[in-house]
Parts: structure tokens; sequence; C-alpha cells
């Protein structure tokens, strides 16, 4: 009974019922209407009739005696009908039925002469004296003399006879077999809509049964179920779990592979924070024992070296700030428009000093010194100070970083290049992971975090933008990206 066909088929069952029930009512009652109307049409002239035999009504005075020889000799043709002598402001004057059975000695003239003027349709019901309530079809006549207009001969064409034969027509065979084509007509109409409701509901069975069978394995199975563009609701229905399902298990699978990074990355960090610390801790412990007979150029080369971690421990953490919040969406770029090739100074600027300590060329090679873009300019600072800090640490000295930009039909190409010693192809699809760091390779023996180009990478994703590596090994890594030209400003 919980189920929908179960409550749609006992819904069909109480409609078709009603419906059935109201069809026999409406069915009989038109059958009445049908048959007043018919029989008032053939009786119509009855009135006449009679009328004509005998003059009924002679200055006032009705002729009792002769109205009941033609009533009776009318009721002998046509049992259901009952004769009445009317005046002429419709008292009853005489008729031929027993006088107990008449309940009323006045008739409503409006019907009669409606009939007699023909201005409405049949069936036309007039007052019948022998009932409390029912009014029923009838013919009428005028009864004339020479003195006019005497009265009025009226008929009741459906009388007590008929009501008696009316009230068992329910048990007759027509009765029945009139019963039974209703009974036969609903239990069809019943079983075909059933079998309607079997075929419209089968899909949303099978549907609820994928829905659970997925379900109860927690997302892990995929739905046996075809997309289909055939529109209909059930169908919509079906295609969004499809693209849910589906969804749900990307998500399944992304959670589980964020908890794998997750599980990485504390261990990334655990180990990272452990060795400055470590060394931090066994550095002061030696100046702490060794204090009395240390000499000042041990001590100050083991402070600077404690301070070396310190300030490699203070990046790494700065550096999980930064790409811990623009992991978490709380970074949003301030968009502006900004001269790249200024900004592009200023970084140079910046590393100016640190180059020329190592030896290094920094080089800067603009198409156009007026290419505006839009930007976050924070947000881009912070990506060539990593690409530029990178490519000096690991270009060795007489080597060369060059900054450049080109101008494109759309967007502004930015590049940061060196000839240092290059990336193996088989690190590069790596190096922007967190905490990457190639095996045996110059950056493993760094103090870099391995955050630097996983922040580059996350920066730019922010600006809808994408980077690009191309590196030969001991000729040297080209990074690229990206950023929209803003012509207006130009």
């Amino acid at each position: 009974m919980n189920t929908l066909f179960a409550r749609l088929s006992i819904a069909l069952l109480v409609i078709v019922g009603l419906m059935g029930t109201a069809f026999h009512v409406v069915d009989r009652i038109n059958t009445r209407l049908y048959y007043e109307e018919l029989s008032q049409s053939l009786n119509a002239p009855i009135a006449m009739y009679v009328t004509d035999q005998r003059q009924l009504i002679t200055n006032g005075e009705p002729d009792i005696e002769s109205l009941q020889e033609l009533a009776n000799h009318a009721m002998v043709i046509n049992p259901t009908a009952e004769i009445y002598l009317l005046d002429t402001q419709g008292k009853i004057l005489g008729h031929a039925m027993e006088p107990e059975t008449v309940l009323h000695d006045q008739v409503n003239l409006a019907p009669v002469q409606t009939l007699i003027n023909g201005t409405a349709p049949m069936p036309i019901r007039g007052d019948d004296p022998r009932s409390e309530s029912l009014s029923k079809v009838f013919s009428a006549h005028p009864v004339q003399s020479e003195a006019g207009l005497e009265g009025y001969l009226y008929v009741i064409l459906g009388g007590q006879k008929y009501e008696e034969l009316a009230s068992n027509i329910g048990d007759s065979y027509v009765g029945r077999m009139s019963a039974m084509s209703v009974g036969v007509i609903v239990l069809l109409t019943l079983i075909i809509g059933l079998l309607v409701f079997g075929l419209l509901t089968r899909r949303l069975k099978r549907l609820d049964c994928e829905v659970r069978r997925v379900s109860e394995s927690k997302f892990e199975l995929t739905p046996e179920l075809e997309p289909t563009d055939r529109g209909d609701e059930i169908d919509a229905l079906t295609n969004a779990f499809i693209e849910m399902s589906d969804r749900i298990q990307e998500q399944i699978e992304q959670l589980k592979e964020n908890d794998r990074l997750r599980r990485e990355l504390v261990s990334n960090i655990s180990h990272d924070l452990r060795t400055p610390l470590s060394a931090m801790q066994g550095y002061i412990e030696t100046l702490i024992i060794k204090a009395d007979t240390m000499s000042p150029e041990e001590r100050d080369k083991y402070l600077r070296i404690a301070r070396k971690h310190t300030v490699r421990l203070g990046t790494l953490i700065g550096d999980l700030f930064e790409l811990s919040k623009l992991d978490s969406a709380s970074v949003r770029p301030i968009l502006e428009t900004f001269s790249l090739p200024e900004l592009v100074q200023d970084i140079a600027q910046e590393f100016q000093l640190e180059s020329e300590r190592k030896g290094i060329s920094l080089a800067i090679d603009t198409a156009s010194g007026f290419a505006y873009t839009i930007g976050d300019i924070g947000l881009i600072q912070r990506v060539l100070e990593n690409l530029v800090r990178n490519a000096i640490k690991f270009t060795p000295a007489g080597g060369e970083v060059t900054i450049s930009i080109a101008e494109r039909p759309e967007s502004l190409s930015v590049a940061v290049s060196d000839n240092g010693p290059g990336i193996p192809d088989d690190d590069i699809p790596r190096i922007f992971d967190r905490f990457y760091r190639a095996v045996g390779g110059e950056e493993a023996r760094s103090d870099s975090s391995g955050l630097g180009l996983a922040i580059v990478k996350r920066i730019l994703d922010l600006h809808g933008s994408r980077i690009t590596v191309t590196s030969k090994v001991d000729a040297g890594t080209r990074f690229e990206f990206e950023l929209p030209l803003c012509k207006q400003a130009a």
C-alpha cells in the first residue's frame, strides 16, 4: 500500500467508481428527460382530441359526466394519463380520479399558457394535483364555447401509474442490463487504467531500485541506467540521478585524494619542520654546554648556523600559511590595471644585489614599455619573486636569468628563464606539487621549502592563467604564463 502504483490504483478505483456512479445517475436523469420530451411531443394533441369530442363547459358550468366518460376512454388507451377540467383561473372543476387522491384544487396556468403558445422547448412541466411537490409533463388545450374561453383541459401524462412502473424499473431486465453495462464499463476502465499506470510506473520502479542499490553501496557502484533525451519528467529525474551519482563519485575520489594529500602533507611538514628545529636545538645545546670553552669565532659560527635554520623555519611556516589561505579560497584577487614592465623593473631591482653576489647576470627583455594588464598586483609580484628566486638559486655563477615580456593579440606573455642545470623530464610534471624536490638534485640539498612553485600555480589558477615549463638538462629552464592585455590603458 506504500508503493506509488498501489496509491495510484486506489485513487483510480475511487475516481472510476465515482465516475461510474455519476454516469449511471446522469444516464437515468437523461433517460427520464428524453422520455418526458418524447411523451409530451407525441401526446400533446390528446387534450385537443378530447375537447373536440364534447362541449365540456357551457357558460361556466362543467359537464362532469361527459368528462368522466371521456377520461375513462382516454385512460384505457393511455393508463398513465390523468385528465382535469380547469376554469380560466386554473381552479379544478372536475376529474375522473378518486376524490381523496387529489391533493390540490388549483393548477398554475403559466406552464399551460407556455405549452399552448409553443414558446419554449419541451419537456414543459406543470403541477400534479395528486402530488405534494412533483411537477410532470402534460397536455393542455383551451375549452371554447360561443361565449368565448370557458377553461382548459389539463392532462397529466405521467400519473401515479407511471410512477409505480418507474419505481420498479430497477428490477426489470432493462434496468439490470443498464446497471451491468455501467459495471462492465467501470471494470474495463479500471483494468485499462491499471495497465497504463503499470507501464508508467515501471521506469520509476526501476529508478527506485537503482537509487537503493547505489546508495546502499555508498556510491561505489554506478547506476545501470542509460541517459535519455526523450524529455519527460521521469527521464529528467533519471538523467539527474546519473549526473548526481557521477558527481558524488568524483567528490568521493577527490576526498580520498585530499585525504592522501593531507597525510602526505602532514608527513612532509613533520619532516621539514623537524630538520631545522633539530639543527637549531643541536647548535643551541652545544652553545650552552661548551659556552666556557668556545672561542668567539666558534660561538659566532654556531649562532649564524642556528639563525640560518631559524630563517628557513620562518620561511617554511610563512609559505605554509600562504598556501593554506590560497587553498581555502579566503584570498580573492583584487583586480586592477597596472604596468607589467614597471613591475618587472621593481622585481629586477629587488634581486639585483643577490644576483651580483652570486655572479649571475639578471636581464630584462620587454617588447614594449607600456604593456598594461589586469590582475592582483601583489599576487603577481609574489609569482615573479618566487620564479626569479628559484632561477637565481639554481643558476651557477656566471649564468644568466632573464625576465621577458612579449605582447600577443589578446594577452601578455611573461617568462622567467635561466641557463642553469635544468630539470629532468621525469620531474617536470611534479615540480608544482607541495614539498616536491628532485631526488639528488640541487633543490633537494637546498634550504627551499618546496612550496614556492605550488604557491605560483595556485595564484595563477586564481587569475585563470596556466603556467608552462620547458627545460633541458644542463641547458636551462623557462617558466612562462600569460595575463590579459589591457588595450584601453595601453
